[in-house]
């Protein structure tokens, strides 16, 4: 394998400068459709919440399914209520993994460019221009698979369990939301103090010891460590997007709060501090969540 060389030198070569531009432009790009797709929803579940719900139709369907977003009036313990579609539709599931890829684009891109950059960088020396060029764009490829991939189990999970709550005649999302969110937040703080996150986490901080560790020359060999590069990047932020989840998919505030959260963990110095302040604070909003003291989610 290559070794890594003229370090901060070769990152300022005319490619890497290309493909840090180019990242910058996809993330934000992914960010403008995000913010139109949330403020889309957020007008059609306010006009007719029901109706999004019910038929699935127009921009965006399915994505009424899950977001949890009524008008400013109802209470914020509706959330979990609303996360459920009547039955399931290839379509809707269909419209929100496409909307969830883009937003992982949005969210994750960030983090993960520092390493797509090494990658290039190291890439670059054992291969053409061009091959280097595709290579890295299918390790960006294998990475959003991944999350992609997520995207089904972020559909489905709160359709089934919303499902089991009506046939268990919970069906008054005012009763048990505020459990169910503070359980998600609960969950997701104690996470992060566990060894799999650790192990997950410190591949995503050090680019050069995961590109060392998983090393794959070629076209393909990117694409697996792209896969594997995700599958960390999920094993590290899954119940950070289950808070998501279960606030409202479509919640700006939320995919901003989470954004900034995973650049700190992954790419600033005080990483691993900050997971664990992390996980203090979705703790203690965990509990106060159950307890009925805050209201759920905040929406923007």
């Amino acid at each position: 394998m290559p070794g890594d060389g003229g370090g901060a030198a070769l990152l300022l070569q005319r490619g890497q400068r290309a493909l840090l531009v180019t990242l910058v432009l996809l993330t934000a790009a992914a960010w403008a459709l995000t913010i139109i797709q949330a403020r889309s929803m957020a007008g059609s579940m306010e006009t007719s919440p029901s109706a999004v719900v019910a038929t699935g139709d127009g921009d965006m369907a399915g994505m009424g399914s899950m977001t949890g977003m009524g008008s400013a009036a109802e209470p914020a313990t509706s959330t979990m209520a609303g996360l459920s579609a009547p039955g399931w539709s290839l379509a809707a599931l269909a419209a929100f993994v496409a909307a969830w890829s883009v937003m992982m684009a949005a969210m994750m891109l960030p983090a993960v460019t520092p390493m797509l950059l090494l990658y290039r960088t190291i890439a670059a020396r054992s291969m053409p221009a061009g091959a280097t060029f595709a290579a890295t764009w299918l390790l960006v490829a294998g990475y959003l698979l991944v999350w992609a991939t997520a995207g089904l189990v972020a559909y489905a999970v709160p359709i089934a369990v919303s499902g089991l709550a009506r046939r268990a005649g919970m069906a008054d999302g005012g009763r048990w939301a505020p459990l169910a969110l503070g359980g998600v937040l609960v969950l997701a703080g104690l996470y992060q103090f566990t060894p799999l996150k650790n192990a997950c986490l410190r591949q995503c901080q050090s680019p050069f010891g995961f590109i060392m560790g998983h090393w794959r020359d070629g076209r393909a060999g990117a694409l697996r460590m792209g896969i594997a590069h995700g599958a960390y990047c999920l094993g590290c932020c899954w119940a950070l997007f289950a808070v998501l989840v279960a606030t409202g998919v479509m919640s700006l505030a939320w995919m901003l709060l989470l954004t900034l959260v995973v650049f700190a963990e992954k790419v600033l110095p005080f990483g691993q501090r900050a997971s664990r302040a992390v996980g203090v604070a979705l703790l203690l909003l965990g509990l106060l969540v159950a307890s009925g003291a805050v209201a759920m989610p905040w929406r923007m």
